[in-house]
């Protein structure tokens, strides 16, 4: 054998070793019901029930006015869905190849029936629904699959309750669905998928009468009360830390307290009044990752454009009954869920100081463990990159990678083992944080384990915020060959370094100084994802560093 096939032959089963590594500490976080939930839901192939549908009930009580998302269907065979305007007069758009994955969802959510001005555009939904129901088989294709099936379930009854007809076809399929989903309940992935399903099911089990409706509701209400109990933490936030899901999941909330008030005792008093509590909390919550502006931070898989926004949010509850949410103070530290938000001056700052998600629910984490936000003046100054896709491959890697955020890279690796789509292998932890308020300076530390392993290091960083500045200090702790620390400016920031110690930042006529210490800057061209398939032109500002400390400052001039 040749001194180039063993070599060969060498780095294949390395290649193997590592394959095998990462898969290993990928599974072992998930849970049993998780492991033998994915192989049951691939194995089992449930029959749809055709069976007559159920009787719909009659409402009781009143329908508030959901929250509207802005028009979609741009004509009857015509939508643009996040960000993509595509023709929909193919009966084989709906499984298109080639078209993303997260496009098609969508697609079959249905969400133009509740959008704006829906009313002069009911025509084409309804013919929109019957097109569905005739290009789409029961138990085949995309539409069928439980995440967008308990969107639509929900999205049709919201239609017919805001005074859209659902006709005879239309009524038999939705009770199609509302069976198929009871057998596909997404036990596998757990999370907000979960969530969304059994509130499809409670929903469903109130529009419709009888036995069968019945059950769905008890199932959906008794998986809403367990799940909302370990989803939402003790400070209001999401357990999957995505202000974005966060604020789906609001939604979702909100929507269960309006059935409850449409069909008065149809679901439990006892979730009810748990929905009420975790609506305020949740709301409140959002006030704290939301920027001046009132739009949200991007942390984790986020975009803007995907949710409502916390104004709308807080307006839909308000049409409930439910209080205005106060006011973030000044100084919040999210303990549960691992955020800090800081407002001091100018400068609001957004920190994430806590581990990157549930350890058996990663899916829309990011390599960013410490990362933060920076607005100024009411408007953003430093940022993390976003999320524009879902789609496998090298983008979404690195938008998902630390990189990508505003934080340390050390010799070259991400601080949690990001890789596919959704998958994370070893991730970082978060360990020795605190929040401490002195009069008018507030210090945030907390330290993370991403690189513990290799090449060795603890990173340890200190926010310090005080009405003319916010100080950013990061120490390593162990040995290494480069780290590099970045600062990703908003597109609309101007920059002109000064040297390779400082720049003059300036955005709107506002101008800020950064000062660095241990390290020198870089210039580079970058991008900003707002949104889903929306990249910006932008730049980052590199902290190369000299040792093993160094810090940024960032100051009014």
């Amino acid at each position: 054998m040749s001194d180039v096939t063993r070599k060969t032959d060498a780095a294949l089963l390395t290649r193997q070793a590592a394959a095998l590594e990462r898969w290993w500490n990928t599974v072992r976080w998930l849970r049993p019901r998780q492991l033998y939930g994915r192989v049951w839901f691939h194995a089992y192939h449930p029959r749809a029930a055709l069976r007559s549908a159920p009787t719909p009930r009659f409402t009781s009580g009143t329908w508030a006015q959901p929250v509207a998302r802005p028009a979609q269907l741009l004509a009857p065979e015509r939508i643009e869905l996040l960000s993509e305007t595509r023709d929909i007069s193919s009966p084989s758009i709906w499984n298109a190849r080639g078209v993303p994955r997260l496009w098609l969802y969508h697609l079959h959510y249905f969400d133009d029936l509740n959008a704006g001005a829906a009313h002069e555009r009911g025509e084409w939904h309804a013919a929109l629904i019957e097109r569905w129901i005739a290009e789409n088989p029961p138990g085949r294709g995309t539409g069928w699959e439980p995440y967008p099936a308990s969107k639509r379930i929900v999205n049709w009854i919201k239609w017919a309750l805001g005074g859209g007809e659902l006709r005879h076809a239309a009524l038999q399929s939705l009770a199609t669905q509302a069976r198929w989903l009871e057998k596909r309940l997404e036990w596998h992935l757990l999370g907000n998928h979960l969530l969304v399903n059994a509130k499809a099911m409670a929903i469903a089990g109130c529009f419709f009468a009888g036995t069968e409706a019945d059950r769905w509701r008890r199932r959906g209400a008794e998986i809403l009360g367990a799940q909302l109990a370990e989803q939402v933490l003790a400070d209001g936030g999401h357990f999957e830390r995505s202000p974005m899901y966060h604020a789906l999941v609001l939604e979702d909330v909100l929507d269960l307290l309006n059935a409850a008030q449409c069909w008065p005792e149809r679901l439990p008093a006892e979730l009810v009044e748990r929905l009420r509590a975790v609506a305020s909390a949740m709301l409140r919550w959002l006030g704290c990752l939301c920027h001046p502006d009132g739009e949200i931070a991007l942390f984790n898989d986020s975009a803007l454009g995907v949710a409502p926004s916390r104004e709308e949010l807080a307006a839909y509850a308000a049409r409930l009954g439910l209080a205005t949410p106060e006011a973030p103070r000044d100084v919040e530290h999210l303990a549960a869920s691992g955020f800090a938000r800081v407002e001091r001056g100018p400068f609001v700052l957004q920190c994430d100081i806590g581990d990157v998600g549930p350890d058996y629910l990663p899916g829309h984490a990011h390599a960013s463990s410490l990362c933060f936000e920076l607005s100024a003046f009411g408007r953003r100054w430093l940022v993390n990159s976003g999320c524009s896709t879902y789609a496998s491959g090298p983008e979404r890697l690195r938008q998902r990678g630390t990189a990508a955020h505003n934080t340390v890279v050390v010799d070259g690796r991400d601080s949690s083992e990001v890789w596919s789509s959704f998958r994370v292998a070893r991730r970082a932890h978060v360990h020795g944080v605190s929040v401490v308020e002195q009069g008018e300076r507030v210090t945030v530390e907390a330290s993370h384990d991403g690189y513990e392993r290799k090449p060795g290091v603890i990173h340890r960083r200190r926010f310090v915020a005080e009405a003319g500045g916010v100080e950013v200090e990061d120490r390593l702790e162990g040995s290494f060959e480069r780290a590099v620390g970045y600062l990703h400016l908003h597109p609309e920031v101007a920059v002109r370094l000064e040297g390779g110690a400082q720049a003059v930042l300036e955005r709107g006529g506002a101008r800020l100084r950064l000062r660095v210490t241990g390290a020198q800057l870089e210039l580079a061209e970058s991008t900003w994802h707002p949104s889903f398939n929306h990249s910006v032109s932008s730049r980052v500002l590199r902290l190369c560093f000299e040792g093993g400390v160094a810090s940024a400052r960032v100051e009014l001039i």
